[in-house]
């Protein structure tokens, strides 16, 4: 076994391929069990799960920002405070992943470095402005929709500390994503204009909230792995599916429009069948093209600088703590 950087076992490089090990993670996989941090597992599980959980962290961070740019202009005291509250919870949810993420032998400094060199990506629904007020209800019910329907199977993900920061981060998002669709509701029985702004926004996120999937299933290099691994529960597609099935009626329900020409009722397979994806839009938008890509980078590393002096008197008073207990 050999010691990393944060003090936590791992295998040695022999050890990584050791068929036999190899075979019993395997095993202990198929069969539902968890893996836990002090549990041997392969060198590319354990940098999948790095990849896989730094970017769900990633994504709740970069995630407060589209949404801090209206907590000065909503409507009221009531939709200011609710959106106070949902802004925080994304942060204690990065909080949770990175905590986990660590547990793998990578440390806070290094996700983050990662993350503001571009090397690392985070949603790439966070590249996209949000013009009107209406913007907070369609990501609250679109976007924050689409994370459930991800993030739900992860509560039975095969890696431990993974799946249990899920349980809390689901059951926030759930309210995030009931928060969102009650403002849709109030604009759509609103004014003409409110009306036209709602219809406006689930225009302009529809088609962004299903490439928050991820692309299809024949052009995702690691989706097949990561459903032997039990990493995954549900396919990009499957999930993209799913999403559709369930939000489609939400928007008919309150006399909203799925942008979507192509949009019908499958009988056959009971579900709906939708136009295609712009999947050059998608690699765009990966590439760090996305209309606000540049902005939310250059916040990202400000905050980070800015709270340079707290990390710093943190360190020093558990330097403290630790001398004086030492004594």
């Amino acid at each position: 076994m050999y010691t990393t950087e944060l003090g936590k076992t791992g295998p040695t490089p022999n050890e990584r391929e050791d068929p036999a090990l190899v075979a019993a993670f395997e095993a202990r996989v198929a069969a539902d069990e968890f893996i836990e941090p002090k549990d041997w597992m392969p060198e590319a599980y354990r940098k999948t799960l790095v990849r896989q959980i730094s970017q769900h962290a990633h994504s709740e961070i970069v995630g407060m920002l589209p949404e801090g740019n209206w907590l000065t202009r909503a409507p009221s005291l009531r939709r200011k405070t609710i959106l106070f509250a949902k802004i925080q919870d994304e942060a204690g949810h990065g909080l949770y992943l990175y905590c986990a993420a660590e547990t793998l032998g990578t440390s806070r400094q290094e996700m983050i470095e990662a993350l503001h060199s571009g090397k690392a990506k985070y949603s790439t629904i966070f590249n996209y402005p949000t013009l009107t007020w209406a913007d907070m209800g369609a990501i609250g019910w679109l976007v924050d929709g689409a994370a459930i329907m991800n993030q739900v199977p992860l509560q039975r993900t095969s890696y431990g500390p993974y799946a249990r920061a899920m349980v809390r981060v689901c059951k926030e998002e759930s309210f995030h994503q009931r928060q969102g669709y009650e403002i849709m509701m109030a604009m759509m029985a609103g004014t003409a204009k409110q009306q036209a702004m709602a219809q406006d926004a689930l225009n302009r996120w529809w088609w962004p909230s299903l490439m928050m999937f991820g692309p299809p299933d024949d052009n995702s290099p690691n989706t097949e792995r990561s459903m032997r691994w039990r990493i995954k529960r549900d396919t990009n597609d499957d999930l993209r599916q799913k999403f559709v099935d369930a939000t489609v009626p939400q928007a008919e329900l309150i006399g909203l429009k799925v942008p979507d020409d192509d949009l019908v009722w499958n009988e056959a397979k009971a579900g709906y069948d939708f136009g295609a994806i712009e999947w050059d839009e998608f690699y765009a938008v990966v590439r760090g093209e996305g209309a606000v890509a540049k902005e939310r980078l250059l916040a990202r590393r400000k905050a980070w600088d800015d709270g340079a002096w707290v990390r710093e008197a943190a360190d020093a008073h558990e330097a403290k703590r630790q001398a004086r207990q030492a004594a």
